[in-house]
């Protein structure tokens, strides 16, 4: 009885290499806590770890966990003062660059919150607080 060849497969199967990680370029706990753990699982045990030492490692730890929860404090902080300042802009005239270089100047007659930076639409066209030059209060008529 004869038997036919094989072909090989390109597409997947059981020999296909896992997908490469991407590094972290960022030092949170999760990190911190995988060193401490190595650190603890390949010390000596003739001569452990100075508890003062642990002790100063978690300090840190618990210092890196408030600041990582202050710095997402002031994000939100930050973001709802950008918020506050284009509401502020309703009404008022401004002026912004555009993509051009041309300075345009006019009334802020609407704001958007959809993405990162808020919208304030001038004369028919969205643009980005941070391009917003200058503001001048109009004239009560």
């Amino acid at each position: 009885m004869p038997v036919d060849a094989v072909a090989a497969t390109t597409s997947g199967g059981i020999y296909t290499s896992a997908p490469e990680r991407a590094p972290k370029q960022v030092m949170d706990n999760e990190v911190f806590l995988s060193l401490l753990v190595t650190q603890l699982r390949n010390q000596d045990p003739s001569s452990p770890m100075d508890t003062n030492q642990m002790i100063g490692q978690t300090t840190q730890l618990a210092m890196m966990e408030q600041l990582t929860a202050m710095t997402g404090i002031n994000e939100e902080n930050f973001s709802l003062q950008m918020r506050t300042a284009a509401a502020a802009l309703l009404g008022q005239e401004v002026t912004y660059t555009d993509a051009d270089g041309v300075s345009t100047t006019g009334i802020a007659t609407a704001v958007s919150y959809a993405g990162p930076v808020p919208q304030v639409t001038v004369g028919g066209v969205d643009v980005a607080l941070d391009t917003i030059s200058g503001v001048t209060t109009k004239p009560a008529s």
